[in-house]
């Protein structure tokens, strides 16, 4: 019989400060797997540029916990700050950029459905060239999370960038 999820502090800014200085990406998750939500604590490296993508699914809540940097959302840039919390809705154009002091962010937002095994969908045009013999370029280095897409380059659960 399975355990049922506890409710508790699960992180702390001791998690972000015990990672090495030179590490970005996600620093921790949510991990049991009895939950509605997936959380992270993604680092930026100062100076790192965001490239803009959407999300098509899922809406995103962002708390800055350190260092600072800029959300371009929606085509308008804003300052992000330590306490500032940032919605993202699903389907708008977003990219998040480190400041000089590096940006340290929890992301929240509802899980994604496992995979499941059933009829593939229909294709009703090949894709040019067809699908590589080799799916790892979608598989995030940080998180292990598979993309959305064969057209994904970050990662919608941490933000790091697809191997190309």
């Amino acid at each position: 019989m399975a355990t049922p999820p506890r409710a508790g502090v699960l992180a702390g800014m001791a998690d972000l400060r015990a990672a090495p200085d030179d590490r970005s990406g996600a620093l921790w998750r949510l991990d049991p797997a009895a939950r509605q939500l997936d959380a992270n604590l993604v680092r930026l490296l100062p100076g790192t540029r965001g490239t803009a993508h959407v999300e098509p699914d899922l809406d995103v809540l962002v708390c800055v916990v350190d260092g600072g940097g800029e959300l371009v959302a929606g085509g308008e840039r804003q300052q992000l700050e330590p306490g500032g919390v940032a919605w993202l809705p699903h389907g708008m154009e977003r990219a998040l950029s480190a400041g000089p002091d590096g940006l340290a962010y929890v992301t929240v937002h509802r899980r994604r459905p496992g995979m499941t095994i059933g009829n593939a969908p229909v294709v009703r045009e090949a894709a040019p060239g067809g699908e590589p013999a080799c799916m790892l370029n979608r598989i995030c280095p940080d998180c292990d999370h598979p993309a959305d897409g064969a057209g994904a380059r970050y990662c919608s659960r941490c933000g790091s960038r697809l191997p190309s």
